[in-house]
């Protein structure tokens, strides 16, 4: 499966190009591309267009590792996205007990687009069947609840267009999120896109809760484009709006799971190895719960995913990943003695050191390691806070109880994560109380997952993972159909 000709990519905007154009920086996990004398022409400054079969296979290897993104409106249409034969993709929709809200999603989606409503077992089936047929929607009444990933399964069994666009009752979709999304799947190896799931506007929206959840929602993964994959800052997409290729799906989600069925199969998609993609060009807007006890319920349920996906995917489920240097760091840090700075300073010296020896020859290496260093400290450092106010609270309290670094740590970690976020806008909200609700929000998260975990008898969902993969260096020669090679930074 090759990229066509046409497919346009762009660098990440954290990717750099070093050394005049020979050596590109970025990626998850961090690495180091050298680019060789074929390969160099195929950019044109920071974006590449397939005109040949080196363009293709270069553009694929800047998507895998994503240092590049599709430059999704220069993109061509895929097959059939066009209507000449028939419609590209059947709207999924799961529902129950929310006519209101299934009639304003109907009343936005494009004349004449095949619309599946599964009713998964509603207490009254009479308005949701009514909304359905004034939008002239095929009704699947189911007669147990199954839950959502189980409605999205029963209607994809009568899916017949290439693609499914699965979008819950209570998302509002622009007119233009899916026709852009479809643009991705000139992509041969992408199984699923996502947009931006936004919050949306309502007059309930308007309270404090409200205003967070515009600022900081589960369900909100950034301004910023990104291949989803294990390990890295998007490592998944929520299921409230994605498009997907019917034919990469087989049987659809894990109707066995209630909560964590969207991350499940972006994790199953991956490790057979195809791609999912996050598109933040467009969104979607979902209506937010906003009355307290319904936003906690809501934000413990997610929490009570982590248990059954860390049993179907052991080495993807943990509160930190930490490379041992950043370990160490935040153990010294957290000891709070009189050596803790010097080691961590250290400890990040070594590191920028062994980083700048992998980027030598690069120009600037020195000041690129620096930054590298910087950057793997401050995320040590905030995965190492939520540790403590989120994942680990209850043990964090009973420290509190016992220790007075404990109690300095925890309040240093609490104030730090909301000055931080506060810096970046929080949708008018004032320190006290966004600080008030990012608490809230750990809280309920984090009683959900204990809550998994207790029930699972494993911590295994509460365990960090120390990975162990160093400088490794993986090579390709020039005589490769770009002429690159990789250094794992």
């Amino acid at each position: 499966m090759t990229l066509p000709r046409g497919f346009e990519v762009t660098l990440d905007r954290s990717t750099r190009v070093l050394d005049g154009g020979r050596v590109l920086l970025g990626g998850n996990p961090v690495r180091l591309v050298r680019l060789g004398a074929r390969a160099r022409p195929l950019l044109s400054g920071r974006t590449l267009r397939v005109r040949d079969a080196a363009g293709a296979v270069l553009a694929d290897r800047l998507l895998e590792t994503g240092l590049a993104h599709p430059a999704v409106h220069a993109l061509p249409s895929p097959p059939g996205s066009d209507g000449t034969a028939g419609p590209p993709c059947t709207y999924v929709i799961p529902v129950r007990d929310r006519p209101r809200e299934l009639g304003r999603l109907l009343a936005g989606l494009p004349d004449g687009s095949p619309v599946i409503v599964v009713d998964d077992a509603s207490r009254s089936l009479g308005p949701v069947a009514a909304v359905a047929a004034a939008h002239g929607a095929r009704l699947l009444p189911l007669p147990a609840n199954v839950g959502p990933a189980g409605a999205r399964n029963a209607g994809l069994r009568l899916v017949t267009t290439p693609y499914a666009v699965f979008v819950d009752s209570d998302v509002v979709l622009p007119s233009d999120t899916v026709p852009t999304l479809l643009r991705h799947f000139a992509d041969p190896r992408l199984a699923l896109v996502a947009p931006r799931i936004t919050g949306l506007v309502t007059p309930g929206s308007a309270g404090w809760l409200g205003r967070y959840e515009r600022t900081r929602s589960s369900l909100d993964l950034g301004r910023e484009p990104a291949l989803v994959r294990p390990g890295t800052p998007v490592s998944w997409v929520p299921s409230a709006c994605v498009v997907a290729r019917v034919d990469a799906l087989a049987d659809g989600f894990d109707a066995h799971l209630r909560v964590g069925e969207d991350v499940d199969l972006c994790w199953r998609l991956a490790r057979g190895g195809l791609r999912v993609r996050y598109e933040p060009a467009v969104e979607a807007a979902h209506d937010h719960r906003v009355t307290l006890r319904d936003w906690f319920l809501r934000k413990a349920q997610y929490g009570t995913g982590a248990h059954p996906l860390a049993e179907r995917h052991p080495r993807n489920v943990a509160p930190a990943v930490l490379a041992p240097w950043s370990a160490a760091l935040v153990l010294a840090l957290a000891a709070q003695r009189r050596w803790s700075l010097p080691v961590a300073a250290g400890l990040s010296a070594v590191a920028a050191v062994r980083i700048g020896h992998t980027l030598r020859g690069t120009g600037q290496p020195v000041r690129h390691a620096a930054r590298l260093t910087g950057a793997g400290a401050v995320s040590a450092v905030a995965q190492g806070s939520a540790l403590l106010t989120r994942h680990w609270w209850p043990l964090t309290v009973l420290g509190c109880l016992a220790s007075s670094r404990v109690r300095r740590a925890t309040a240093v970690a609490a104030v730090l994560d909301v000055a931080l976020e506060h810096r970046h806008g929080t949708a008018g909200l004032d320190p006290v109380r966004y600080g008030i609700a990012r608490r809230l929000d750990d809280l309920a998260y984090g009683s959900g997952v204990w809550l998994s975990a207790l029930r699972g008898r494993s911590t295994a969902a509460l365990r960090p993972r120390v990975v162990l993969a160093g400088n490794s260096l993986r090579r390709r020669s020039a005589r490769g159909a770009t002429g690159t090679g990789t250094t794992r930074v």
